[in-house]
């Protein structure tokens, strides 16, 4: 099953925490209501989608904890007794520290004669035993954590993971940032995430998917008159999947020929590496490049021609003279070119990129992945010309480049530990667009794509940020990114523009591999192993029902 199936009623619009404190506000201005009843709303959609969900369901167990959210929890307790479903809420942390409307909740809770106890790990859940039909509800922290958790939440959190219960996030699963999608310490593991107001873009990049579960959002009745303010209209950023390409790739003219569906060339595959070339090669041919030109070394040719005869390859030795000359020819009559698939860090490798980022000199469009951009991270690199140290601050980047690096990548780049780059992956991203000037795709786990924001309100060096819920963990295979490479160079050949490509492109890229794993499993898949699912997907008119 396509794990992404789960996202395809969503809403395109991500929000961050301040954002939609912002929504907040806006439904108890103009709806108008009360926080008191917006937050008793919530508990309202939530205990109805359990309901939904969960119709034999007997008991319910709430983990609250000081905050709002934990306001929503003592809500749905109570809307849960009246209904005549067993309830018990566990507190966690300091009841004294329960401020305003939150407090309010808890009151009307214990009024109703709701049992609210201190949830002592030792005490009540070690010897607990939980009828089959119970469900847990998180509600211990929301938006507004940062940091680290405070004492007595993680024992908790942990316990609640090791649970066969399943558990119900309100909002958010505690523990998990809401505007990165960073676990600093310890976050829930939900069955589901009931996401309100504002989906949180936290929940779809790094570890947030792992966390959330199915995500199940509502925006508590937001009025359609409210959608077109400006907080709500311009989110931090957005989702996408393979619906993008339905208004992207247009079925072909009956007179069409190869010379209109464009030409790529791909420079890479040192010795030892000639096989991520290839694949390259082959992802640009399978989404519909006219023609595609590699360039390898010769130790290459005779298996690139016996796998696939359509590529035509040359083999280059020598980066200068004849080499020189022969990259120079393909280049005068490129569309795009795609750099770095086993490119290498030879002489070779530091010279191809030098020949092929002089040529292109911000005209032409080039896709840089792999040992391309660890060539650009150096600080200095040896000029097999002229025999000295050359520094990479001479390639100070191009709105027509296409960044493609993966975490590690990333972290040469910007100078800093994979950890931070996980850490914060939008800022990262965002990052890197400003300092190379370039589309950037930073992969991963909810891949995020960045580029300038060239809208009318927009200021200078803002940027749109991107986030594809496409794919599956069976891309942890070498060749992946290789075939992505090509395939955003192949669509950029057929005519979409570098960000129309790059969108179009991870999205095929994702579902590609979504449907080969449905067809055989994660474990094991190759990236090969993609290649008949993106010719599929590249002439697939079905526009997939959506929100």
């Amino acid at each position: 099953m396509n794990r992404s199936n789960s996202n395809i009623h969503l809403p395109r619009k991500l929000y961050t925490a301040e954002q939609v404190r912002m929504l907040d506000q806006l439904m108890i201005e103009h709806v108008p209501i009360t926080a008191l009843k917006l937050m008793r709303r919530a508990a309202q959609v939530v205990l109805s989608v359990v309901l939904q969900r969960w119709p034999q369901l007997r008991r319910i167990v709430v983990f609250v904890g000081t905050g709002n959210n934990g306001g929503d929890g003592y809500y749905i307790a109570l809307l849960a007794a009246t209904q005549g479903i067993k309830v018990q809420v566990l507190e966690c942390g300091d009841t004294q520290r329960l401020r305003g409307d939150a407090a309010s909740a808890r009151d009307e809770a214990l009024a109703a004669g709701v049992s609210c106890k201190q949830c002592d790990i030792l005490l009540h859940l070690a010897s607990a035993e939980f009828p089959q039909e119970t469900i847990f509800i998180d509600a211990l922290l929301g938006t507004g954590y940062q940091g680290l958790l405070r004492a007595g939440y993680e024992p908790v959190i942990d316990w609640l993971n090791q649970s066969s219960i399943p558990v119900v996030s309100v909002d958010l699963p505690s523990g998990l940032n809401c505007d990165t999608g960073e676990v600093r310490e310890s976050a829930v593991c939900a069955s589901m995430t009931v996401c309100l107001v504002g989906l949180k873009q936290g929940l779809f990049t790094a570890q947030g998917p792992e966390h959330a579960g199915e995500i199940v959002f509502h925006d508590l009745g937001m009025p359609d008159a409210l959608k077109k303010d400006a907080v709500v209209s311009h989110p931090a950023s957005s989702r996408i999947d393979i619906n993008v390409l339905a208004q992207l790739l247009q079925p072909r003219t009956l007179g069409m020929h190869k010379g209109e569906c464009g030409n790529v060339l791909v420079v890479g595959g040192d010795i030892g590496f000639g096989g991520a070339a290839l694949l390259a090669a082959e992802g640009a041919l399978r989404i519909g490049a006219g023609t595609v030109s590699l360039i390898t070394r010769s130790a290459h040719v005779g298996s690139v021609l016996s796998r696939r005869p359509e590529i035509m390859v040359r083999g280059v030795d020598e980066a200068s003279g004849q080499g020189s000359e022969q990259l120079l020819e393909l280049l005068q009559r490129t569309s795009v070119v795609v750099i770095g698939p086993g490119l290498g860090n030879s002489n070779w490798s530091h010279s191809m990129l030098r020949q092929v980022l002089q040529f292109a000199d911000g005209n032409l469009p080039v896709v840089l992945d792999a040992d391309a951009l660890n060539i650009l991270a150096m600080d200095d690199y040896p000029d097999p010309e002229a025999g000295v140290s050359t520094n990479t601050s001479e390639y100070k980047g191009s709105a027509q480049w296409i960044m493609t690096p993966h975490p590690g990548e990333a972290s040469r780049l910007l100078s800093k530990s994979v950890e931070e780059i996980q850490a914060d992956r939008f800022a990262a991203v965002a990052q890197l667009q400003r300092r190379w000037s370039a589309k950037v795709l930073l992969k991963g786990v909810g891949t995020l794509l960045c580029y300038p924001n060239d809208s009318l309100l927009a200021k200078p060096g803002d940027v749109k940020i991107d986030v594809c819920t496409e794919g599956n963990p069976g891309m942890a295979s070498g060749g992946m990114g290789d075939i992505l490479g090509g395939v955003i160079a192949g669509l950029i050949a057929q005519g979409l523009d570098n960000v129309d490509a790059l969108r179009a492109g991870v999205c095929v890229h994702g579902e590609a591999a979504d449907l080969a794993a449905a067809a055989g499993g994660e474990r094991g898949l190759l990236a090969s192993d993609l290649l008949p699912y993106i010719r599929r997907l590249a002439n697939d008119r079905r526009n997939r029902s959506e929100k």
